[in-house]
């Protein structure tokens, strides 16, 4: 039994062999992560005499080229929760913080836990570019918001209230009606400088160049309450190339949200559970990638608690002699981005009500018995992942091999 601790890092790792009984097969010592010094550490992995199992912590991006190579040189490897690898028992008063320190207790924790060890998938190319586009949109989704208050802060000073005036949804390039209104009527006095006729003959014709539909009343509207806004920047040069500046960045962040949404549903779609997957109520074509890119391959986990712990949405359990916990609060340990996506097909789940659905009716149970929001919305996702788990599985396994 030869345990190899990596201790990864961004550009290079600090490695660690262990055997059995505190034997030292390597001290530990660094490499970096190119294609010389990570064959280096494969062959000489390869010729130590035993079975070799190779630990690093599950963490950010930087441990992933060394587990793809090693993966691929045909070496066990397991990437496991860095919380683990913390709550792992030192057996010392003594707290040591160092590279090495860490590798030596990544190979005593793969030694302590041998046979529970889990190896490392690797993802294929479409799955880890699903992924990768998912972790973009929601950059980008973030991003988007941002630029959409703060445009709204500089319009409160303009034009209060226009981002009120239309609820259209974004187009697939990234356009919405009440930006590109706010655009071309970027201040109250570009509305109310003119007479009714005036700005609804040119309402009209601004929908008609843009291919919005046009009505007479809500133009009679918008120039009625225009009438009473107050605003607090004056309508001049500098005040427009500040509103103009705050649109351009909105709608590139609107365009590049709009494109990643549409390429991870065209990826998606190459992958053989997508269809099974967009069957299911409370997935659309934004969530259904989303979920996908998540959730990743379902053969690799083993049963249906293992996905639902991997979300973070498994009970936990508080049980001491006699006493016994009733309700016991999710774990939260699994993907915090699975999880959002959970609670967003759950929200959809509520609002359109389908009554031939078994998640949404075991949720309304649930709020009819007076449970919490964040109860029955997690028992929801959980319940979901393992229809999700059991459907996907059961496909797959029918397809050829």
């Amino acid at each position: 039994m030869n345990a190899v601790g990596i201790d990864v890092s961004k550009g290079k790792s600090m490695i660690a062999i262990l055997r059995p009984y505190g034997e030292i097969v390597s001290s530990p010592f660094e490499i970096h992560h190119t294609s010389s010094e990570i064959s280096f550490l494969i062959e000489q992995i390869k010729s130590i005499e035993g079975e070799s199992r190779i630990v690093m912590e599950h963490t950010g991006r930087y441990y992933e080229p060394l587990a793809h190579e090693l993966s691929q040189a045909n070496l066990f490897v397991s990437a496991v929760n860095p919380k683990l690898i913390k709550d792992f028992g030192d057996n010392s008063l003594r707290k040591v913080k160092s590279d090495k320190a860490d590798a030596v207790k990544i190979a005593r924790y793969a030694l302590d836990s041998w046979t529970d060890l889990k190896q490392y998938c690797l993802m294929d190319e479409i799955r880890n570019q699903l992924k990768t586009m998912n972790r973009q949109f929601g950059f980008y989704i973030k991003h988007k918001t941002a630029m959409k208050n703060n445009f709204i802060g500089i319009l409160d000073q303009t034009y209060p209230g226009v981002n009120t005036y239309f609820d259209s949804p974004a187009r697939n390039d990234g356009s919405q009606k009440w930006v590109d209104f706010a655009t071309t009527y970027w201040h109250v006095d570009c509305v109310r400088k003119m007479s009714l006729n005036a700005f609804t003959d040119h309402y009209q014709k601004w929908c008609k160049r843009k291919k919005y539909n046009f009505s007479k009343s809500k133009a009679e509207e918008i120039y009625g309450a225009a009438k009473e806004l107050i605003p607090v920047l004056p309508k001049d040069d500098l005040t427009k190339l500040i509103v103009k500046q705050a649109v351009e960045q909105l709608n590139i962040a609107s365009q590049t949200v709009e494109q990643l949404r549409s390429l991870m549903h065209e990826t998606a779609s190459k992958l053989p559970e997508y269809f099974i997957v967009m069957e299911m109520k409370g997935v659309g074509s934004s969530l259904g990638p989303q979920l996908i890119a998540e959730i990743g391959d379902v053969t690799r986990f083993t049963h249906k608690g293992a996905i639902t712990a991997f979300a973070g949405v498994d009970p936990g359990v508080n049980q001491s002699g006699t006493y016994e916990q009733k309700s016991v609060h999710a774990s939260k340990r699994g993907s915090s981005t699975l999880r959002k996506t959970l609670f967003q097909v759950m929200d959809a789940l509520i609002k359109n009500k389908p009554q031939d659905d078994a998640v949404y009716l075991f949720m309304d149970k649930k709020r009819a018995q007076g449970k919490p929001y964040y109860v029955y919305m997690t028992a929801g996702a959980n319940k979901f992942l393992r229809i999700y788990y059991g459907r996907v599985k059961e496909y797959l396994a029918s397809l050829p091999q």
